[in-house]
């Protein structure tokens, strides 16, 4: 990534299909050349020029506006030229042909940001949050995207680092007079600072896990014997009739998958085949998916028929299940048949939607989300697994400190490292590779 080209790339940055407007973007060197040929002009810095766009004979592909950004004040903080014409596939494809005629190349995916990042225009974490604003699925998610995007998870992030350096020196300072080290750090107060910075990191993966979860959700696996209710009560969560519902029991062959959203959190509702002892071949292949989807989970709702309970069945799918996967019992049917409540159970009516608000409030408290989302920024697996690793190494700091300085300063040195990393200050080039590459083209 460190060798990524600085030549002149092209792409169309709008959706694909039909469209009142269509947003070709340019981002390189030396673009008045391309400005000239393109529209017959010399573009003024932040101007919009209304234009006609031609081709190599001079004849008009479409006309519409040219916007140029000089640089570094532009996006990918290189030239950048973008050309906004009718937003059709047909013209808006001869017009791409034509800035590839004109020596540009198709930009790969996430390019122009990638270029942003290089150039200083974003760090690493400002940079993905790109794309998860574009992937927000709720306008919870999106908020929190613009946290991330705007800085302030980096802010954030690079306040605990030059708090680590500030320590780090004070640490390091000591390594040379070790008659008075001890007494020099306490008097510094230098074990309270790193306790605090501790306390900052904690509070720091508590918004980033939040964040977590309203980029990626949980996976809630629906288990129970056939014809407990459990494509039931997937349509009632759904609110639509996703799964096929039958009194006919083993109707269900295979796993269902839909994706509701409770207060802005994406939950991943699979619905899978009644486990039971069978001989038919396709029912049993839909059972080896359910063991294989209960395998991927992060909760376990099983469903039971509220006439009869928890029984030996019951009792023999759950000493199968993964003894780390939380489960909770969910008696269904309620509206025919009254149980006697168990504390910690749920009771519901799949069918009239009965019981619904309580489980909705579960399957959030499991997932770990917390109602207040004003600190709340767009995180990804790799950020928590940094935080986590700095926590690691921030205890092995405060374990370390009245024994040996040595392991001290190296542990707040590797701290300072994983936190970094999710700013792309310390990052490898695979890492940056793998990023990148999940953007859409155009940007």
């Amino acid at each position: 990534m460190q060798n990524v080209k600085r030549d002149t790339i092209a792409a169309i940055a709008t959706a694909p299909g039909r469209g009142g407007i269509g947003i070709i973007r340019i981002s390189g060197g030396h673009l008045s050349d391309y400005a000239h040929q393109l529209a017959g002009i010399t573009p003024a810095p932040r101007h919009a020029h209304f234009v006609k766009f031609l081709d190599a004979s001079a004849d008009i592909i479409d006309e519409g506006v040219m916007l140029y950004f000089p640089a570094p004040h532009s996006f990918t903080g290189e030239e950048v030229i973008e050309l906004q014409g009718h937003g059709g596939p047909v013209v808006l494809n001869m017009l791409l042909a034509r800035c590839l005629q004109l020596g540009a190349r198709m930009a790969e995916p996430g390019e122009f940001t990638l270029r942003a990042y290089l150039n200083d225009k974003l760090d690493l974490a400002q940079a993905e949050s790109v794309a998860d604003l574009i992937d927000a699925s709720s306008e919870q998610a999106a908020k929190s995207a613009v946290r991330s995007l705007t800085g302030e998870f980096s802010q954030q992030i690079n306040n605990l680092v030059a708090e680590l350096i500030d320590l780090r020196m004070l640490v390091e300072a000591t390594l040379d007079f070790p008659e008075e080290e001890l007494a020099f750090l306490q008097s510094a107060k230098a074990f309270e600072r790193l306790a605090k910075i501790q306390q900052q990191v904690n509070k720091v993966e508590q918004s980033a896990q939040q964040g977590s979860l309203l980029r990626d959700g949980i996976k809630v696996v629906l288990i129970g014997q056939p014809n407990v209710g459990k494509s039931s009560l997937l349509n009632q969560l759904a609110g639509d009739d996703i799964a096929i519902v039958s009194a006919t029991a083993g109707t269900t062959r295979d796993t269902v998958r839909e994706t509701i959203k409770i207060e802005g959190v994406p939950i991943h509702i699979i619905d899978t085949a009644g486990l039971r002892d069978t001989d038919d071949e396709v029912e049993s292949i839909g059972i080896a998916r359910t063991w294989s989807a209960i395998a991927q989970a992060n909760l376990a709702l099983l469903l039971v028929d509220a006439k009869h309970g928890v029984t030996d069945i019951e009792k023999d799918i759950i000493a199968k299940l993964p003894t780390a996967l939380p489960l909770y019992t969910v008696h269904n049917k309620i509206d025919l048949e009254q149980p006697e409540k168990i504390t910690g159970d749920f009771y519901i009516s799949a069918k009239q939607g009965l019981g619904m608000a309580d489980l909705k409030k579960l399957l959030l408290l499991v997932a770990g989300w917390q109602t207040e989302t004003d600190s709340v920024f767009m995180a990804r697996a790799r950020h928590l697994d940094a935080i986590r690793l700095s926590k690691l190494h921030l205890n092995a700091a405060m374990d370390a400190q009245p024994n040996s300085l040595e392991l001290l300063a190296e542990d707040l040195r590797l701290a300072q490292h994983a936190l970094s990393s999710i700013t792309g200050e310390f990052s490898a080039d695979d890492l940056l590779g793998e990023i990148f590459s999940r953007f859409c083209i155009g940007k």
